[in-house]
C-alpha cells in the first residue's frame, strides 16, 4: 500500500531542522550564523520538482538561510516561524488544490507528529525522536541532514516510475501500521 500511495503524491512537505539539516544550531555573537544542507538533498528536490511533485517547507523556526537555500532549489512554498504546522499545511494544500492523501511529509520530532498523522504518507528520518518514528509510514536509512531528503525523493520517484524500473532508493524500513 505504501508504494501505491507514494505514486500518487503531488506535494512533499519538509521540516528543516533535523530533516534538511542535522538538527544542530550554530550561534555566533549576533545570533544564528550557520545551517548546513546536504547537496544530495537539493538534487533530489530538484528531480522531484522536474517529475511534477511540488515541494514545500514548513518550519517552526525562521532563518534567512532557509529562504536562501529554498530559492536556490526552486522551492516556492516556504512557511517559517509557525507553531501549528497542520494549520499551515492545510492552507498550503488548499491553495495548491491537493488533498491530504496526495501529500507526504518528512519529520524528525514531536512537533512534526500532528502533521505526519494528517498526510497520506509520513516519513521520519533515521535519527528521529521515537514519537516521530512511531508516526511514520516509512523510516529512512539516513539521518537528517545526511541525505535523508534525497532518500525520500528517490522513494517517491521510484514509486512513480513503476515496478519494472530499477529502483533508485536504498532499502528502508517500512513501518507496519
Amino acid at each position: 500500500m505504501t508504494r501505491k500511495t507514494a505514486a500518487g503524491i503531488r506535494l512533499l512537505v519538509l521540516d528543516v531542522d533535523g530533516v534538511m539539516t542535522d538538527g544542530r544550531l550554530y550561534f555566533g555573537p549576533r545570533g544564528e550564523a550557520l545551517k548546513i544542507f546536504h547537496v544530495r538533498d537539493g538534487k533530489g528536490i530538484q528531480e522531484l520538482d522536474e517529475a511534477g511533485v511540488q515541494v514545500g517547507v514548513i518550519s517552526g523556526r525562521r532563518s534567512p538561510m532557509v529562504l536562501l537555500r529554498c530559492r536556490e532549489l526552486g522551492v516556492q512554498h516556504v512557511v517559517q516561524g509557525v507553531k501549528d504546522k497542520v494549520a499551515a499545511f492545510q492552507k498550503l494544500r488548499s491553495r495548491l488544490r491537493v488533498t491530504a492523501a496526495e501529500c507526504a511529509c518528512v519529520g524528525d520530532d514531536v512537533l512534526d507528529v500532528p502533521l505526519m498523522e494528517t498526510v497520506g504518507l509520513a516519513f521520519a528520518v533515521a535519527d528521529a525522536h521515537r514519537a516521530a518514528l512511531q508516526a511514520a509510514h516509512v523510516v529512512t536509512t539516513l539521518r537528517g541532514g545526511d541525505g535523508a531528503v534525497r532518500e525520500v525523493c528517490d522513494y517517491l520517484l521510484d514509486a512513480r516510475r513503476g515496478p519494472d524500473r530499477r529502483p533508485r532508493a536504498a532499502a528502508r524500513r517500512q513501518v507496519a501500521r
